[in-house]
């Protein structure tokens, strides 16, 4: 009897996996257009449905949810902190909530003009150099783990699981291209919202496994075999209990 929530679902494109666990899924996003795609794609998917709401000021009631699922989210809202203290409040006592998001300690070879600039820049200083590499996609900040620990301990969050996701191997397959490629093709690459400007208005058209996704899998298993070891990662997986 588990009742869900996709926090930030964007255009829907794994909702149908999540709501598989789920006796109800809400899938929310406050960008509506990203909403009325993620609706068509999951037409028929009776135990999902989707609606407008801010993360950082939800309209659910207190102990409205089982389980909370939020990915690649926390980073665009302005206020992460508040996020974390929004998803404790909307949460049952003993949910679940499963989170990513792009880490602030990412390896050089993701994205090395952004690293290096972190290691030289002064206090009080921008926190990028190039809006490229670790901060594409609309990412104004990024979230580091000694802060995103300290959110979630203060909200009063339990953190079962704290990974890092994606080292240095998948970081220099993917450093520069994937971002450059997302701002050209995809509708609202920033992930705000509203942004349609320089996008030719891509967008997922299936929520199938691609098909060579046993490769990505092949690559994932090699990267975390070869740099498990290191806590530089591109993002990092979350898993915390209320």
């Amino acid at each position: 009897m588990t009742e869900g929530l996709n926090l930030g679902t964007g255009e829907g494109d794994y909702d149908r996996m999540v709501a598989g666990y789920c006796l109800q899924l809400t899938g929310c996003d406050v960008n509506e257009e990203d909403l009325a795609h993620a609706r068509a794609l999951n037409a028929g998917v009776m135990n999902l449905h989707y609606e407008v709401n801010n993360a950082l000021s939800l309209t659910y009631e207190a102990n409205s949810f089982d389980l909370l699922v939020s990915c690649e989210v926390i980073e665009h809202v302005g206020d992460p902190e508040k996020m974390v203290q929004e998803m404790y409040r909307v949460m049952k006592p003993g949910g679940v909530a499963i989170m990513t998001f792009p880490s602030r300690e990412f390896p050089l070879t993701y994205d090395p003009i952004n690293r290096i600039w972190q290691l030289m820049r002064g206090a009080g200083s921008r926190e990028f150099a190039v809006s490229q590499g670790a901060y594409a996609f609309g990412h104004d900040y990024l979230i580091g783990a000694a802060d995103f620990k300290q959110w979630a301990a203060a909200a009063g969050f339990e953190i079962i699981e704290f990974e890092g996701l994606s080292r240095h191997l998948v970081g220099l397959l993917e450093v520069y291209w994937t971002g450059i490629v997302q701002s050209i093709f995809k509708k609202n690459a920033r992930n705000v919202t509203s942004d349609t400007a320089g996008s030719l208005k891509m967008r997922p058209k299936s929520t199938k496994d691609p098909a060579l996704v046993f490769v990505t899998d092949f690559l994932l298993a090699l990267d975390k075999s070869l740099f498990g070891w290191s806590s530089r990662s591109v993002g990092k997986g979350v898993v915390m209990r209320k």
